[in-house]
């Protein structure tokens, strides 16, 4: 059977390409042997429920357990009626135990219980009836809310002393959320008396991405299968755009060998990975479009806005930085700080929360390219300077972040400028007061970085440390110039034609900079 790159639902053997699920959940079996209920969590689409599928396969066919991951989901549809959500949940689970283990470790029938005890009742009957050891994962816990999933947790915890003989020896929960976190979901820790929801957890274990050698792994099946070479650069590219993400990493090599290098005798570039890369963000695929939903929630806007600011973020919850990081939007640091999580999210935010943006854009004649079609950076800056005088700050309510309007409006014009020829790098982070963007067309390239002046600045002019900054970032390109976009926030400001100036100056280094100041 030929295999294939997975985009959607769990991996399947032989069917799929797919790395040994245990080695990135290397903790599991050690809990199961200690009788534990613990938690699994991480963000959507990096392999949970592939890798705990295979692990209860494992467990199954080794022959001490019976093992099984059972779903949720189909409680979610009934938020106010525990008993309803129970029937639903239990309904799920016959059908994914009689598809996936032998007829002898299959539940008995499901024993009469009132609402709010069905759970408890049919795992209690199930351990008694199986001949060995029972091991459930239940995956999207978080699906289910309020006093449904208040309701389910609580019949865990008060059986939990019964195992192993009435009640299942292990039990994972699984989710998006560490268990901190259902406290939220479940009514605040007043409904239960308690800190945590689930206080019998013993660890909580989160399923890491891939490293830079795991997706050489996953990228050399599909050499060995089909004999097509993933040049070295291309892997070191996939990593680099994905930072070892897993949707993200299968997402481009299907793209690559099932639409751009279907000739197998092809060896797959960098420049098909990036090309790759170009088409998930265009079409912005279920997973894609799915983070950027995300986007609306004021948890995380309360860390995105600042971030593409390059401001410090304003006091937040912990547990609201917590959902962010939780939710795969950005992760932290080595050094203590968070950052968007790999340059492809990076892209789908800056993109997403500028659609509003660029759908209010005038018409914009293209008289910034020369004779040849090439980009002509002086003839857009004088465009840009008038595009803003003109319609800029008028477009600055049309932004879904008040505090980033100028620089989403900033970056919509620029998509419209690299549309069909090019397309814009960008970089910011927590803390650097800056956005730094990198627009190529048709092999041109232009470096600009932002600042912003607001009243909050210690600094006299933000324009001398963005001189420097900028110098660094050309220096990193390799250029010889670029732009120094300065807003200017304060209160006290001119108001727009009046403040508005441009000028060329010169970096120590020599590099050539038209600051512009808005």
């Amino acid at each position: 059977m030929t295999r294939h790159f997975n985009t959607a639902g769990p991996c399947r053997p032989g069917f799929h390409y797919m790395l040994p699920p245990e080695q990135r959940l290397p903790a599991v079996r050690g809990l199961v042997d200690q009788q534990a209920y613990f938690v699994v969590h991480a963000p959507r689409q990096v392999g949970k429920t592939t890798a705990l599928l295979a692990l209860a396969r494992s467990l199954t066919a080794e022959g001490r357990f019976a093992a099984a991951l059972l779903s949720m989901e189909d409680g979610a549809a009934f938020p106010a009626d525990i008993g309803a959500a129970e029937l639903a949940v239990l309904a799920s689970w016959r059908s994914s135990a009689e598809a996936r283990l032998p007829t002898e470790l299959l539940p008995p029938p499901w024993p009469d219980a009132p609402p709010g005890a069905r759970i408890g009742s049919a795992l209690s009957a199930w351990a008694r009836a199986c001949p060995r050891p029972l091991v459930l994962f239940l995956d999207e816990i978080d699906a289910l809310r309020d006093q449904v999933l208040l309701s389910v947790l609580r019949q865990l915890r008060s059986r939990f002393e019964l195992r192993p003989e009435a009640f299942p020896r292990s039990i994972a929960l699984v989710g998006l959320r560490d268990v901190r976190d259902y406290k939220i979901a479940s009514g605040g820790s007043d409904a239960l008396h308690t800190a945590s929801p689930f206080n019998i957890k013993v660890r909580s274990l989160t399923l890491r991405s891939f490293t830079a050698a795991e997706v050489g792994e996953l990228y050399a099946q599909h050499v060995a299968d089909t004999g097509q070479i993933f040049e070295r650069a291309a892997i070191a590219r996939a990593f680099e755009l994905t930072r070892g993400q897993p949707w993200l990493v299968n997402a481009l090599a299907y793209v690559v060998t099932e639409e751009l290098a279907t000739d197998r005798a092809t060896a797959i570039t960098e420049a098909h990975v990036d090309r790759a890369r170009d088409l998930l963000i265009e079409r912005q695929d279920t997973h894609l479009d799915s983070l950027a939903e995300r986007l609306r929630d004021l948890r995380v806007r309360s860390v995105i806005e600042p971030m593409i600011q390059g401001e410090t973020l304003a006091p937040i919850a912990p547990d609201d930085l917590r959902f962010v990081i939780d939710l795969g939007l950005v992760c932290e640091r080595a050094d203590g700080g968070i950052e968007v999580a790999n340059p492809i999210y990076r892209e789908i935010i800056a993109r997403q929360l500028a659609v509003t943006v660029r759908a209010s854009l005038p018409a914009i004649t293209p008289s910034w390219l020369d004779a040849h079609g090439r980009l002509d950076a002086d003839r857009l800056l004088e465009v840009f300077v008038e595009f803003w005088l003109g319609h800029g700050e008028a477009l600055l309510g049309s932004s879904p972040y008040n505090e980033a309007a100028p620089h989403l409006v900033l970056m919509a014009f620029l998509q419209r400028v690299v549309n069909g020829g090019g397309r814009i790098d960008r970089e910011y982070a927590i803390g650097s007061r800056r956005l730094d963007l990198c627009a190529e067309f048709r092999g041109e390239r232009l470096a600009i970085e932002v600042k912003t002046w607001r009243d909050t600045d210690r600094s006299a002019d933000p324009a001398i440390e963005g001189m420097k900054q900028l110098d660094g970032y050309l220096a990193r390109l390799g250029l010889a110039k670029g732009w120094l976009v300065l807003f200017d926030q304060r209160s006290r400001a001119a108001p727009l034609p009046e403040r508005m100036k441009r000028e060329r100056l010169t970096t120590a280094s020599g590099r050539q900079i038209d600051l512009v100041r808005l």
